[in-house]
């Protein structure tokens, strides 16, 4: 009888006294993982947190680079200001309209184009390059490449093709500038789609067409929801990039005529490095910045939630 209990509480405080150790194990084990990220996130937090924490407390501040000893706090002063800021309010909606236009119409033509693509044919490999050679052009050559070979009003293409001497730029600043970024970022939504496309199941594209589903009816039943999530992903994605747009609109317009073609991020340039108003540009900076991220937090968790679904499904 005494044998068969000593063994168990003998064993008792040894399984409890390994626990604590396994757990400690298992801790290092996983620090030893993240050590080789650390850098990076050192890094990151000195390149990003650091300035944006510092712009916060600017922010809060009247600094105005040309008048020494006017920095001062003004608590909520420079964000009060900022939303009854009439060419704040302009910026802002030429930043949704570019962004919203660009993003649906790269979208659009890059799907028609990803469409194209995954067909078999002579020399696909040769378009897909092309294609995607504006997306490796640098922003600001792009800019430039526009500016002085399409839309110059004396020696630009769109004037020799169309007649007429149109000064673009001056007449159309918002459209000319929209019709660069799309020209920019369509060949990345071609990719994405493409590979999408790419991606999905012959098998049942070969069902489909033993059933009679014709081109139409199965592009629209069967590829199109396939291709949601890389559509949500490219939409996000190009969001994000587009709506930081600087140099295009720095090299095409100047943000002219007047403010017509000001976005955010060149309003914000403005008040900033031409009128030297530190305070106020840094609270438009920090309500720009909060506005993308609820935009970008319900986007990702739309996001998020289609491939959970999609993921359970499957």
């Amino acid at each position: 009888m005494t044998s068969s209990v000593l063994p168990s509480s003998v064993a008792a405080p040894a399984e409890s006294a390994s626990a604590p150790k396994q757990a400690s194990g298992i801790r290092s084990a996983a620090w030893r993982r993240r050590l080789p990220l650390l850098p990076a996130l050192v890094f990151t937090i000195v390149v990003t947190q650091i300035p944006f924490v510092l712009t916060v407390i600017y922010s809060f501040q009247s600094w105005n680079l040309v008048r020494p000893g006017s920095r001062h706090f003004v608590g909520l002063q420079n964000y009060l200001d900022v939303f009854v800021d009439s060419q704040f309010r302009t910026a802002l909606l030429n930043t949704v309209v570019l962004t919203i236009v660009s993003v649906l119409l790269s979208l659009l033509i890059g799907l028609g184009l990803a469409v194209l693509l995954d067909r078999k044919m002579m020399g696909r490999g040769v378009v897909r390059t092309l294609l995607i050679t504006p997306f490796l052009i640098l922003p600001a050559a792009g800019a430039l490449l526009w500016k002085t070979t399409m839309f110059d009003p004396t020696y630009g293409l769109l004037n020799f093709v169309f007649g007429g001497s149109t000064d673009w730029l001056a007449e159309y600043p918002l459209a000319s500038v929209m019709t660069q970024v799309i020209w920019q970022w369509t060949p990345f939504m071609t990719l994405l789609i493409l590979a999408g496309l790419q991606s999905q199941s012959k098998e049942v594209l070969e069902a489909a067409q033993v059933d009679g589903a014709g081109k139409w009816r199965t592009f629209v039943s069967i590829t199109l929801p396939q291709l949601s999530r890389y559509l949500q992903l490219a939409t996000l994605l190009g969001a994000i990039y587009i709506v930081n747009s600087f140099d295009a609109i720095f090299l095409m317009t100047q943000g002219g005529p007047g403010i017509a073609s000001t976005n955010l991020p060149y309003y914000i340039y403005q008040r900033a490095f031409q009128g030297f108003d530190i305070g106020q540009s840094s609270a438009m900076g920090v309500v720009v910045v909060i506005l993308t991220m609820i935009v970008a937090t319900f986007a990702l968790r739309l996001m998020f939630r289609t491939f959970s679904v999609s993921g359970g499904v499957k």
